[in-house]
């Protein structure tokens, strides 16, 4: 539980942060929506990726662990497609929000109580 209530702060932040600064990314929505975006976020987080983190394994080996930045892109794109609201214009912008959501992920549960 303490698993999905931090990717889904680390998503949540992550989108609002590159809502801000990147350009390409915007939301024409309530933050209601941009919550459940981040809580959509969060969960395939903590459901989807564990899934395919282990069916591309070999390619993760492959490409030195490389391949993770592809699944993380991945899932911002899905969260794209199902979120009108949500408009990410390019693979620079998904590349720059999927950096901003992977640095908090990481950040966040380091962060002492």
């Amino acid at each position: 539980m303490r698993n999905f209530i931090l990717k889904t702060l680390a998503g949540l932040a992550g989108l609002w942060l590159a809502i801000q600064f990147v350009d390409g990314v915007s939301f024409y929505g309530s933050w209601q929506d941009l919550l459940v975006a981040g809580l959509i976020l969060g969960g395939l987080n903590a459901f989807v990726k564990p899934i395919l983190t282990a069916v591309t394994l070999p390619l993760r080996i492959l490409t030195l662990g490389i391949f993770s930045l592809i699944i993380n892109m991945g899932i911002v794109w899905a969260v794209d497609i199902f979120f009108p609201e949500l408009i990410i214009t390019g693979i620079l912008p998904l590349l720059w929000t999927t950096l901003i959501i992977w640095a908090i992920g990481f950040v966040l549960p380091n962060v002492k109580r």
